[in-house]
């Protein structure tokens, strides 16, 4: 019998169901956004400017490393997706259990690797005397939750293939309010101050993957866990890496590519790096809602692979399509239109507004345009394409970057021609990415086809 969560894409209206999956993934987005933002909040108003200094300097460090490893959960949920579609239920068991079983061993092994290095991680990264510190102390925590946090992204992975997004946003949406109350009690009321915000972490995440683990055990699907069953089958554990690790590769060298950006930006006056940080947080509620049809297209196009259902698929990267076009040019657009309004939930330095309108102007009134890149490339990775989606945007998105701040960039510096290199580069890219799709989804039709008269003879 089908359960309530489930939502088979292979089958039935269309549309009314991705929109069914993907809502639940931009409101978690949304949710995780805020939660963070309360970290920040907590600390910054009731430690001091130097905790804040502290939690905020080892963002981009986490980010970094754990990016690469968050990308193979991609690997779990194209598998799963595929071989839910299909109805290999022996395919779907192996990839969940060799998932789960992993996800634990690449925490642990990043966890004691992040614990012994974080202060040299910090150093390399020349943080402040006066905040290296706390912190060091703050990493250190945080890289001792890192199995429950890839348990937590590896299950849900695992949900969201048989197209449950509701349940990871119940669970997230617990885990945000146990934070909440934790942060609190462990800054008001213990005292810790930043080893008190990354403890509260630690445990929000730990019951969020609790939850989602008793979940899947308690699931009577393809996806049930039997925590006795948990072993590495090569075949999968090798197809995971295959999908997903070019998928943890690009964010690595996207956050590389983002640093160099962000080192442009540092040779204007300060009020300009201000601005740039405040719209930049704002573009990121766009990004992650738009993000909901990254993977929402990778989920519709996996099963519907599994399936062999190819007009299905074309119906889904047109819907995708539309409905990433629709929320990115209406938040985006909606976000330069009252970017002063926004900006000021920032600052009052009028300077700063400035700078941050000039940023929302060209940057988030195309924000569509990365939203189309990301969405395409989720059709890619749900076709089993994964490493020519990471080529092609390293290049298109990176590389480009890389000569246009070297060239262009120096020829007129100014802020307006350092953004201008997001949308070009995000159109370019994405138009290439449709080309790929195109000549990729042939090949895996004929492949099929060819399988199908190999077992008719």
């Amino acid at each position: 019998m089908k359960k309530r969560y489930e939502i088979n894409m292979t089958d039935g209206p269309l549309l009314r169901k991705m929109i069914t999956f993907a809502v639940p993934l931009m409101l978690s987005g949304m949710l995780q956004l805020l939660f963070n933002a309360v970290d920040v909040i907590v600390v910054g108003k009731c430690v001091g400017d130097t905790a804040l200094a502290a939690v905020g300097s080892t963002g981009a460090l986490v980010n970094l490393i754990v990016g690469l490893f968050m990308g193979l959960s991609v690997g779990t949920n194209v598998l799963c997706a595929q071989g839910y579609g299909s109805g290999r239920e022996k395919d779907v068991q192996e990839t969940v259990h060799t998932s789960v079983l992993i996800s634990l061993i690449f925490g642990v092994v990043l966890g004691i690797f992040g614990f012994i290095f974080a202060r040299v991680f910090l150093q390399w990264m020349a943080s402040p005397p006066d905040v290296i510190d706390q912190a060091t102390t703050y990493l250190k925590i945080y890289f001792l939750g890192m199995p429950v946090i890839m348990l937590y992204n590896f299950a849900s992975a695992a949900l969201r293939a048989i197209g449950d997004t509701r349940r990871p946003m119940y669970y997230l949406l617990a885990a945000g309010v146990i934070n909440l109350g934790l942060n609190l009690f462990f800054v008001l009321v213990v005292g810790i101050g930043v080893a008190g915000v990354a403890i509260a972490t630690v445990i929000s995440q730990a019951v969020s993957a609790l939850l989602v683990v008793r979940c899947l055990m308690k699931e009577e699907s393809m996806v049930h866990l039997d925590l006795r069953k948990l072993k590495i089958t090569p075949d999968k554990l090798g197809k995971i890496i295959k999908i997903g690790l070019p998928a943890g590769i690009q964010g690595i060298v996207f956050s590389i590519s983002n640093v160099l950006i962000q080192s442009s930006i540092n040779s204007f006056m300060s009020s300009a790096i201000a601005g740039n940080t405040a719209a930049s947080n704002l573009e990121s509620f766009t990004g992650t809602a738009m993000n909901a049809f990254y993977q929402t297209n990778l989920n519709v196009v996996s099963q519907n692979v599994g399936a062999r259902k190819y007009d299905r698929i074309w119906r889904c990267m047109f819907l995708c399509i539309m409905m990433v076009s629709i929320v990115g040019f209406t938040m985006g657009t909606g976000l330069y239109a009252f970017g002063n309004f926004f900006l000021r939930f920032y600052t009052d330095n009028e300077e700063v507004v400035r700078y941050g309108l000039i940023r929302l102007s060209i940057c988030s009134r195309f924000h569509l345009l990365a939203g189309l890149m990301d969405c395409i490339v989720g059709g890619l990775r749900g076709l089993g394409s994964s490493i020519l989606p990471m080529i092609v945007s390293l290049t298109g998105a990176c590389v480009f970057r890389i000569i246009w701040i070297s060239t262009i960039f120096q020829q007129n510096h100014t802020l307006e021609t350092l953004y201008a290199s997001y949308p070009i580069s995000w159109g370019l890219t994405a138009a290439v990415h449709m080309l790929c799709f195109i000549i990729i989804f042939r090949r895996v039709k004929l492949r099929d086809a060819e399988r199908e008269k190999i077992r008719a003879s």
